[in-house]
């Protein structure tokens, strides 16, 4: 407790003399008296709510297991509390929140966050098996959401159609489901999860330009047709899947995804796309011969 008291009383001197008195005249505090850094080893942080107008606060690598604290701090705009005890990154809704960073805590779901200028949040490194509670209504800013390293079996529950930037790597996923309506999602990582099929992308999904597959299970070269309703895809990673021992590999990926500029580290050569297209162009005339009615070759018999 004295630490703290320490610590805080330091902040406070901060906001003496000259700096106070260009305050007072403007209502406001500059940055640099708005920000706190407590990495000491805290398991309470009570004595925060009295500093309603800190706006920068680092409580990091601490044995935390309860922020409610910070619930008074109505002017908080960038919180970080990685490394700490917390089972919850619930809070009241903060109306200037925009960063936010729980990494690495002991955290089971993302109920309770429902702050409106929340633009990234990071829940990187929890125990997270299911995304529920995560509004809509209520995040309408949030545009990087961070969900590597947990528990997670099922995308299901991530209906933010204002996110950009979608990271799931390092779970549990067998497939996609549910990211339908991410109109504006450009971003989507995807590495060292189970998944076997491409199923779940839909032509919905109209800005995805970056997907990364690496370290699955994707087995057969079918699969890429689930990815041609893909208007913008440029860059996909496929490493470490099976399918990337076919020897016809790449060139099965630019024939079903024609914009395609980037497979895995390569990017793909002039002539590469002018063989993939001879090769539609091919599959093409083939396609319409068999749509072709057969011609009738049966024989008039003169009547009788």
């Amino acid at each position: 407790m004295k630490m703290i008291w320490k610590i805080l009383s330091q902040t406070r001197m901060s906001w003496k003399g000259k700096m106070m008195r260009k305050r007072q005249r403007s209502g406001r505090m500059t940055g640099k008296r708005r920000r706190t850094s407590l990495r000491k080893d805290l398991t309470d942080i009570y004595l925060l709510r009295s500093y309603i107008h800190l706006c920068y606060v680092d409580v990091s690598e601490n044995h935390l297991t309860d922020l409610s604290p910070l619930n008074y701090l109505i002017h908080l705009l960038w919180l970080k509390a990685d490394g700490n005890r917390l089972r919850s990154a619930q809070l009241n809704e903060l109306p200037y929140l925009q960063i936010a960073s729980f990494a690495y805590n002991q955290i089971t779901d993302t109920e309770g966050i429902s702050h409106p200028r929340l633009g990234s949040l990071n829940l990187k490194g929890n125990q997270i098996r299911m995304v529920t509670g995560l509004d809509p209504q209520k995040l309408i800013s949030l545009h990087t959401l961070e969900l590597r390293g947990n528990k997670l079996e099922s995308t299901l529950g991530i209906n933010l159609p204002k996110l950009k930037n979608l990271f799931l790597a390092q779970n549990m996923l067998k497939k996609v489901e549910g990211l339908e309506n991410l109109r504006n999602l450009t971003t989507l990582h995807l590495r060292d999860n189970h998944i076997e099929t491409l199923s779940g992308f839909s032509r919905e999904m109209q800005s995805l330009q970056y997907l990364n597959l690496r370290g699955n299970m994707i087995s057969n070269l079918r699969e890429f047709t689930k990815l041609q309703d893909l208007p913008k895809l440029r860059a996909l990673v496929l490493l470490d899947n099976p399918c990337t021992d076919e020897h016809d590999y790449r060139q099965e990926a630019l024939v079903q995804m024609a914009h395609l500029e980037r497979l895995d580290k390569d990017f793909y050569e002039e002539e590469d796309r002018a063989e993939a297209q001879e090769i539609r162009q091919r599959m093409k005339e083939e396609q319409e011969q068999e749509a072709e009615p057969e011609p009738d070759l049966a024989v008039d018999q003169p009547s009788i």
